[in-house]
């Protein structure tokens, strides 16, 4: 392992993936649609273009070993062709290009989203199947993508998929600034009973899990063809997590609640008038969005300690702390 592409390297995974290799040593390229301030102080070239463009992929690829494709149309709502495009046919692209680059290693971001169904998900693994109907055309895009790239494992191009549950951290431009953001406007209602538990990862522990799979495909590949969960590996309480953070900036925290059951049938209804009413901004409730905030999900990360040796080396209390300076520095 010593030439990288890092997909999609200007989002928030892929600048702290990027920052970790460099610091390895490791010669290291970025696939992005946007900018990339940080490449010139890291000696990091920059290849502007889209996935959905397979000539343009198979010529930035030339004379690589490795590939992390993190490039992603993201979000819980949007027009599923869209998706389609980037997440599906895009992957396709990547899949072409390592091939035709012989590239030995891909490491494909993916997400838990993919076996999310109504119920709880209490510490289960990768022998999970996956969900029999999505809620989202992001997972599901998500979900026809990662079956691609772990079928596509073979003697030549080693594959594997990891799965990071809620990552979090400082440099976040989405998750924290829109929570933080609601919470500050009483916008925030309590989904269920409040007693679901779910994974979090640090935005660290994330990048250190895709090192160790890129090590691991050019070392004993016993992940190859696998997917991984990855998380801190201890499941918080989402809606104590959330309000201890609140408090600890001043923030009214969550009280209002909403029955799990009303907040599903109002994401229905909603995602059903947005479609018909062609409207493309996010509604406030999704079926996806629902299910996430009332329900348990965690997932064991033993196969992840086993083969990759995967172990968070930040805790959730340490990663607190630090996204708080960042917060109070950054004036969020």
């Amino acid at each position: 392992m010593q030439r990288i592409v890092v997909l999609g390297g200007s989002g928030f995974v892929g600048r702290a993936l990027v920052q970790r290799l460099v610091a390895e040593g490791i010669e290291t390229a970025v696939v992005a649609r946007s900018s990339f301030l940080e490449a010139d102080p890291l000696g990091v070239r920059v290849f502007s273009g889209d996935i959905g463009d397979a000539d343009f992929l198979k010529n930035s690829l030339a004379g690589y070993d490795t590939v992390i494709h993190l490039a992603s149309k993201n979000g819980i709502w949007g027009d599923k062709k869209e998706y389609y495009r980037t997440n599906v046919v895009g992957t396709q692209n990547v899949l072409d290009a390592c091939r035709a680059n012989h590239i030995a290693a891909l490491v494909y971001g993916s997400t838990p989203g993919v076996v999310y169904q109504k119920d709880d998900l209490c510490g289960v693994n990768e022998r999970t199947p996956y969900a029999r109907n999505y809620l989202s055309d992001y997972v599901r895009s998500k979900a026809i993508a990662e079956k691609m790239v772990l079928e596509a494992n073979s003697a030549s191009l080693k594959t594997m998929a990891l799965r990071p549950h809620l990552v979090w951290g400082p440099g976040d431009a989405n998750f924290i600034p829109r929570l933080l953001g609601h919470a500050r406007c009483r916008q925030l209602k309590r989904v269920g009973d409040g007693h679901n538990l779910v994974d979090v990862t640090y935005i660290d522990n994330a990048a250190d899990a895709f090192v160790l799979a890129a090590k691991n495909l050019h070392g004993p590949a016993s992940g190859a063809g696998k997917p991984y969960f990855i998380s801190q590996g201890e499941p918080v309480n989402l809606w104590n997590w959330l309000n201890k953070f609140f408090r600890r900036l001043d923030i009214p925290i969550v009280e209002e609640s909403i029955p799990f059951h009303k907040a599903y049938l109002s994401g229905m209804f909603m995602e059903k008038a947005f479609a018909l009413a062609r409207i493309k901004r996010e509604p406030c409730m999704t079926r996806f969005l629902a299910v996430q905030l009332a329900k348990s999900h965690w997932f064991s990360i033993e196969n992840a300690n086993r083969d990759l040796g995967y172990f968070p080396k930040v805790s959730t209390a340490e990663g607190i702390n630090t996204i708080l300076q960042w917060v109070n520095r950054s004036e969020l």
